[in-house]
């Protein structure tokens, strides 16, 4: 799964709309519909602001490996 796919499932878990996934992570939305449909390639900031924020890292092991550590509290949102 490629990263804009990974950040639509986190949001689709998460029950977000792209406006609040924004919001929770002050990234612009035009940015952020951009990345999501693999317009933009997604920098390293705004990478930094989903895997750091306090919801979403629980997800960060997945993000970067795929990977998951269930009894470290890292899942996937599949």
């Amino acid at each position: 799964m490629d990263l804009p796919a990974k950040m639509k499932a986190i949001r689709a878990k998460e029950r977000l709309t792209q406006g609040e996934f924004c919001e929770l992570v002050e990234i612009s939305i035009s940015s952020w519909k951009k990345y999501e449909a693999g317009i933009t390639d997604m920098g390293l900031l705004p990478f930094l602001k989903v895997a750091n924020h306090p919801r979403f890292t629980k997800y960060a092991l997945w993000l970067t490996t795929g990977g998951v550590a269930v009894e470290c509290g890292q899942v996937s949102p599949e």
